[in-house]
């Protein structure tokens, strides 16, 4: 299946992400986007011989280092990446020579990203080159990439160097500083340390050549260590190089860099590795993918999603969390915010629940950082960091740096203020509990930190005499517009809720495991009185909801503020908050992003108070317009979407839903250079499965409504509960389904049909014989329509001798001439009627595939504009037989979930029409009937055709009738 997001050169399908043009203005919005990891480690899609001011960085978790201003960050790590590919002293780069072709795939499904590349030098020498590597989830110290160069156009010498690179820098900041370096055996090493954190990592490298012969040379400068290759090949001949890294720190590791030469020294092929490694993620998508029927773009938005999240969640290590920007990027520096607890973690407990457990453990280790907070700030218990790292102190900057030169610092009050984090880590704790019964963790890590949480709340609430009510005052809820305020409806109802758990945790304990519930009584000073302190701040604490009105005040005094109609301020391109100003915005009723709305979608699942539709839709009602919601925050848009579908608003839940599914692939805000928007990634799993699933829990166990978008034909996930795994396979209802008749799936072949791109084949082949001497002309030309590259070239070179290399020297170089020539194709080169019959068939439900023999097709439906309307493309890679085998439309059908019998093809060619004919499909022809006069239809063209004429005419047929 296949949609595309042309201004970003993107092409989606069910699993591979693909780039099919390089654009230097993208170069760090795509090295997001092309992060790898495997949980311990993250490595952003830079590429292996650089590129001028690319921010390359590998970023392991749990490795910070001090750092002025922000306290602490993650330390950019030595760079593994680095291969030069040397052709007559001249350096493979694409900010030299020419690019001819270029395409990037990340594959999802196995953890890998590759590169493709035909590059000419500027001394005239062309070249192929392909790029792998993978960070193996089945051994995380473990890292491997693959260079495959074949020239093209001569032959010579080619030296490649691998190194590691002991200089990388957190944005011009080098965290590190060279213990040792080395070599042996073939193999480099490389031992650093933080400069401040005393942090040690070990890594070493290995480079093996294949498929020729030639020297190796060690050199070894500072911070630097290479080694290199020199081999001579032939026009033609592939070289295959591997080079294999081990890492290490001293957090895993007593000595890591001579664990990572003993590692380096045990490993086996590269192959081997990526075997295990494509199993390992094999396994994990078993528990843990999405299937989208209908939807191509949704589909891989969601699994790029759910993709980003399992490569930066920690699978062995319990003392580490998901950062903000995950493993991808420096934003936000590697801290950690309630964006792992609140929306990163429903996804691990229903598919992961052990990586749910590490992430959640991590804010146990963290509990004294916490208690250190709240002593600071003159209260008791554990006060949660905003914004934590290694120990859990807080490490929010205190202030920010303005951009104009005499403006004056900015003071950032979420440190002091945002205190609801210690609820919502309860609130997570309390549903990994209900959804894991891992009574023996609750045991001994979950119930101190609740606990030690409703200690803190205890000496932070206030008792307000005059109103006889207990008060939380001076906080920043969830929407950060508004700083300083009391009594957020957010904040206190979360804390009420923190506190009615505390307490039948804590009863829990003392029923279950007296002996921990005494050594948490003395540990945290719990008595008999204080519970009863808990109960009557419970009870008491003001939540400012009027049941008249339904509505639910933000905080005290909200309402009186100034309100804002944002449609006034559009179009723009930047926050709220940046166009008034901070003080502009804290005297308007403006959200960054829900805060009521959250706390509704947080008790939603419960159905606590003061969720129930009646309210959910009059506070929808009042703050979703008001909310900024698309330069707000980007952890609004996927709650807002489940909550409009809950409404039954299923076109602005869809919208929401994209909003959020594409933050990072089409670099939605504009940001996504600085890392991978977790919180919206884990949102986009919640919007599919709360939202559109309609996944609730109930007494008699896991159930689902589903509110399918009304192009979706099925959603199917799994749901770990209680030890048991449930399976959701969700379908459109056959009462609404839009398709009429048997055919549900219409196969289009490319060119001919859709498009005319025969006379730019013509032009191909015809420079193409022109440079052999043979004889070709536009007669020879037709026979060539809907057959393969190879099978048309055997045809023009008839009996004459070619080599196999020379025929396929000759196959690629056509391709090349054709590719050239269809980069000006446009949305105007689609044939009159076909944009219409698309957009016709998309709106009544009617699957929609690509049948062609070009290896070219995907390129080409990205030209035309059209990648959007289709479901499935079957293309030139896809089988081994070509057209008239019906092969390529039978896994047309296949990709598309359809039997042949409930698909009709549109061929031009008679081969296609055969092809079509053995699959046991309907055909349509277009063109002469000398030509697919074998087909059930008939037809001069697409144009004037409409899906119900052809259906009647089909139909029609099937009964016996031809036309």
């Amino acid at each position: 299946m296949s949609a595309s997001a042309p201004s970003h050169h993107f092409i989606y399908t069910d699993w591979n992400l693909i780039e099919t043009q390089f654009d230097p203005e993208q170069i760090n919005h795509k090295g997001t986007v092309f992060t790898i990891g495997n949980g311990y480690l993250g490595t952003r899609g830079s590429f292996e011989e650089g590129y001028p001011r690319a921010l390359s960085a590998t970023l392991i978790n749990g490795v910070y280092d001090d750092v002025p201003v922000v306290y602490t960050e993650l330390a950019n790590c030595p760079d593994w990446l680095p291969l030069t590919v040397r052709i007559d002293g001249e350096n493979f780069r694409l900010d030299r020579g020419e690019v001819l072709s270029y395409q990037r795939q990340l594959d999802l499904q196995r953890g890998i990203l590759s590169r493709k590349v035909r590059w000419r030098s500027p001394k005239g020498k062309t070249l192929d080159l392909y790029f792998e590597r993978f960070a193996s989830l089945a051994d995380q110290n473990v890292l491997a990439l693959r260079c495959q160069v074949t020239p093209l156009d001569f032959n010579g010498s080619i030296a490649v160097s691998a190194s590691l690179n002991g200089y990388p820098e957190n944005q011009g900041y080098n965290h590190w500083e060279e213990i040792e370096r080395g070599d042996g055996d073939g193999t480099i090493w490389l031992h650093v340390r933080t400069r401040s954190s005393h942090v040690e990592l070990g890594m070493a490298a290995k480079l093996l050549l294949s498929g020729t012969e030639g020297t190796f040379q060690v050199t070894s400068v500072p911070g630097y260590p290479t080694v290199e290759t020199t081999f001579a090949v032939a026009a033609g001949q592939t070289a295959t190089l591997d080079k294999i890294v081990t890492v290490f720190t001293s957090r895993e590791a007593q000595t890591p860099a001579h664990v990572a030469q003993e590692k380096l020294a045990q490993l086996s092929s590269y192959s081997q590795l990526q075997s295990a490694h494509i199993g390992a993620w094999e396994e994990v998508w078993q528990h843990s993918d999405i299937l989208i029927e209908g939807d191509t773009k949704a589909q891989l938005a969601v699994r790029y999603n759910l993709f980003q999240l399992l490569v930066s969640a920690p699978r062995h290590d319990n003392r580490v969390s998901i950062p903000a920007k995950t493993l991808s990027g420096f934003g936000y520096r590697g801290h950690i915010f309630w964006d792992t607890e609140i929306f990163i973690l429903p996804f691990f407990i229903y598919t992961q629940p052990k990586i749910a457990r590490n992430l959640l453990t991590y804010r146990y280790h963290t509990l004294n950082g916490a208690r250190r907070k709240a002593s600071y700030y003159g209260y008791k218990g554990a006060m949660f960091a905003w914004e934590s790292a290694e120990t859990g102190d807080e490490v929010t900057p205190r202030w920010a740096l303005p951009n104009q030169p005499y403006a004056e610092d900015i003071r950032i009050w979420c440190r002091d203020r945002e205190i609801h984090i210690s609820s919502d880590i309860a609130y997570a704790i309390w549903y990994y509990w209900q959804a894991t019964n891992d009574d023996e963790w609750m045991r001994d890590c979950g119930a101190e930190i609740i606990l030690d949480g409703a200690v803190f709340w205890n000496s932070r609430i206030e008792w307000n005499p005059k109103q006889q009510r207990y008060e939380i005052r001076e906080v920043i809820g969830a929407d950060e517009y508004h700083e300083h305020v009391s009594n957020n409806a957010f904040t206190n109802r979360m804390v009420q809720w923190h506190l009615e758990k505390a307490i039948a945790v804590y009863q829990w304990l003392c029923d279950r495991f007296p002996e921990r519930a005494a050594e948490l009584e003395t540990k945290l000073g719990l008595t008999a009185k204080l519970r009863d302190r808990w109960e009557d701040m419970a009870a008491n604490l003001w939540i400012p909801y009027d049941p008249t009105t339904g509505l639910i005040e933000q905080y005290e005094g909200f309402f009186n503020l100034e309100d804002i109609d944002l449609a006034h301020y559009e179009p723009r391109t930047r926050s709220m908050q940046e166009i008034l100003g901070i003080e502009g915005a804290n005297k308007r009723q403006v959200l960054k992003q829900p805060d009521v709305l959250m706390l509704l979608y947080l008790m939603r699942q419960s159905e606590e108070f003061p969720y129930n539709k009646e309210i959910l839709q009059k506070n929808w009602d009042y703050y979703a317009p008001r909310t900024d919601i698309t330069y707000g925050s980007s952890l609004g848009p996927a709650i807002h979407g489940i909550l409009a579908s809950d409404l039954g608003q299923s076109d602005e839940a869809y919208k929401l839903f994209l909003q959020a599914a594409m933050v990072d692939l089409e670099d939605v805000r504009g940001n996504a250079a600085d890392g991978i928007h977790a919180a919206s990634a884990g949102g986009v799993w919640q919007a599919v499965v709360f939202g559109f699933g309609g996944f609730k829990l109930t007494q008699e166990g896991p159930v689902a409504t589903p509110h399918l978008p009304s192009h979706w034909q099925r959603l199917k996930f799994k749901i770990h509960w209680r030890s048991t795994w449930y399976d959701f396979d969700l379908r459109a209802e056959a009462s609404e389904q839009k398709a009429e008749g048997k055919i549900q799936g219409v196969i289009f072949d490319l060119d001919g049909v859709l498009t005319d791109t025969a006379e730019f084949h013509y032009r191909a082949w015809q420079r193409l014989a022109d440079e052999e001497g043979i004889p070709f002309d536009r007669q020879a030309n037709e026979a060539l329509r809907g057959i393969s590259r190879r099978e048309s070239l055997m045809r023009i070179v008839g009996d004459r001798n070619y080599t196999e290399a020379q025929l396929e020297e000759m196959m690629e170089r056509k391709n090349r001439y054709y590719v050239e020539s269809i980069q000006d194709i446009t949305p105007n080169n689609l044939l009159p009627g076909a944009r219409e019959l698309l957009d016709e068939l998309r709106a009544a439900g009617i699957k929609i595939a690509i049948g062609s023999a070009s290896k070219n097709a995907r390129m080409v439906i990205e030209h035309l504009g059209i990648a959007d309307k289709v479901d499935a493309i079957a293309d030139g890679y896809s089988v081994q037989l070509s057209k008239p085998a019906p092969d390529l439309f039978l896994h047309a059908a296949e990709l598309l979930g359809l039997e042949p019998s409930q698909c009709v093809v549109v061929e031009d060619a008679e081969s296609g029409i055969e092809a079509g004919l053995a699959a046991g499909m309907l055909t349509v022809g277009l063109g002469p009937a000398e030509r697919v006069g074998k087909a059930h239809v008939v037809l001069p063209s697409l144009e004037g055709v409409t899906w119900e004429d052809l259906q009647s005419q089909l139909f029609g047929t099937a009964a016996g009738s031809r036309y």
